[in-house]
């Protein structure tokens, strides 16, 4: 047997072989010409809708013989209604129409076909399709928790002098819509800062979307800003993808340790800045953004500005709001509260009981400089409470782990290992700090310690040199 090699003629044929297929797959069909005149409908179809006999059909208006038919309308479109429900009487059926076509492409007609003659045949398909929206709703609403904020102004605890002026700026900040500067070392808050701003702000319904600049690569930065078009990648992975910005449009977008970014991206930031808008990498198209920056640094921008190292015109466009966050050991009075709170979190982490801290074991906390701030006073708490059992924490406790934290002694003096001389170390800082926080006000120091005004006065005369002791 020959083997049919005309392509037109193959074409003819899976045409033909194509439409009997359809019309003996299905319950019926039916064809109307490019004025919507029925030119033929099939045996199965005619019975469906209680006609004398197909040929009745003939030379009338589809809409004669189907109301409410949709068959003109692809006609006057060209488009194809490839599954459709379409109600006679009191059935319903499940439908399938197409355009019909002449060699030059224009359009002659419609074919239409019942697919099924009851719906429970799409059963399957709509639960399929009704399990896929489940999904992608738990997926949105997961997404959206993910860029909501978790902190808010009552998370940055403290209600010293030097916290409370923290959050004063940080209110005020809230209610602007400039670029917020947040400068402090590390583990000061300033993430919580960050968040608890955008709360408070008029865009708190918006998304907060975060990224730590020292994290990413420097070849990979671009693209989690601005975002890339599917043509600038390569391998098997080819979808473009949205940048950082387009994420937080309507919202907020937090720059983390933006002092580690290199010099190309922060012209491309600067620029995004001052247009309001980003270009994709590998796109020519620019799409407009809505965000409010805050950025963070733990270093000195200034001093990068004047090493060469970080714009001058970016540093100027970051800092019009600027907030410096204080450190651990310029709020000493606030660690009392900032323990109590840690502890409670490691308690309902682990489903241990909460802990509570000895004064002497307080003192001996308040002692120590802090470098890591408040993320290394959770540090030093998880590992005390990790390995005791006590209720009430002791300075005992925390020599095993404060010894080798300690400031360093001064050149010729022994290291203090004794714990008398550790707690009375301890408290002479923790009076000192709560003075100067309290700028010499003893009834507010009294108050920063969580002591009386006769027990500091106490203390402050043990704490004294005797007399004959006093070097000149």
């Amino acid at each position: 047997m020959g083997r049919l090699k005309d392509p037109d003629a193959i074409r003819r044929i899976a045409k033909k072989s194509l439409f009997e297929g359809l019309d003996g797959m299905c319950e019926g069909a039916i064809i109307i010409d490019r004025d919507a005149k029925v030119v033929w409908i099939s045996d199965k179809y005619a019975a469906r809708l209680g006609l004398a006999s197909p040929a009745s059909a003939v030379g009338k208006v589809v809409e004669d013989v189907i109301p409410n038919s949709l068959m003109r309308e692809v006609v006057r479109t060209g488009e194809p209604m490839m599954l459709d429900i379409m109600q006679f009487g009191p059935d319903s059926f499940v439908v399938m129409r197409v355009p019909i076509k002449d060699e030059r492409g224009r359009i002659i007609g419609a074919a239409g076909f019942m697919i099924f003659d009851s719906l429970k045949h799409l059963h399957p398909l709509v639960s399929k399709f009704q399990r896929l929206e489940t999904q992608l709703a738990d997926t949105q609403k997961t997404l959206a928790e993910e860029r909501r904020v978790k902190y808010t102004f009552t998370n940055f605890m403290g209600s010293s002098p030097a916290a409370m002026e923290t959050k004063r700026q940080a209110r005020r900040a809230a209610q602007a819509e400039t670029t917020v500067l947040l400068l402090g070392e590390t583990g000061t808050g300033k993430e919580v800062l960050a968040q608890a701003i955008h709360a408070a702000s008029p865009r708190a319904h918006g998304p907060f979307i975060g990224i730590n600049v020292a994290a990413i690569p420097d070849t990979l930065l671009e693209s989690e800003f601005f975002g890339a078009a599917a043509s600038a990648y390569t391998g098997a992975d080819k979808r473009g993808r949205d940048g950082k910005f387009v994420l937080a449009n309507g919202g907020t977008l937090f720059l983390d340790e933006v002092g580690d970014m290199p010099m190309g991206v922060q012209a491309k930031l600067l620029r995004v800045l001052q247009e309001k808008e980003v270009e994709p990498l590998g796109s020519n198209r620019v799409a407009k953004v809505d965000v409010r920056v805050i950025a963070a640094s733990s270093v000195d921008l200034r001093q990068m500005v004047s090493m060469g190292r970080f714009r001058s015109d970016l540093y100027y466009r970051l800092s019009v709001l600027p907030i410096e966050l204080p450190p651990l050991r310029d709020r000493i009075g606030d660690l009392e509260l900032l323990c109590d709170h840690i502890l409670e979190d490691i308690s309902r982490a682990s489903g241990r009981p909460p802990r509570e801290l000895t004064p002497t074991a307080l003192a001996v906390l308040s002692a120590y400089s802090w470098p890591g701030n408040i993320r290394e006073l959770r540090n030093v708490l998880e590992q005390v409470t990790m390995n005791s059992d006590n209720a009430r924490l002791s300075a005992e406790e925390f020599s095993l782990v404060l010894p080798r934290l300690a400031p360093a002694s001064r050149p010729g003096d022994r290291p203090t290992l004794r714990l008398a001389d550790v707690v009375a170390d301890a408290e002479r800082h923790a009076i000192k700090s709560a003075l100067a926080a309290a700028e010499g006000k003893k009834i507010l120091a009294a108050e920063l310690l969580g002591i009386s005004r006769a027990t500091l006065y106490q203390k402050l005369s043990a704490l004294a040199p005797a007399r004959g002791d006093r070097r000149h």
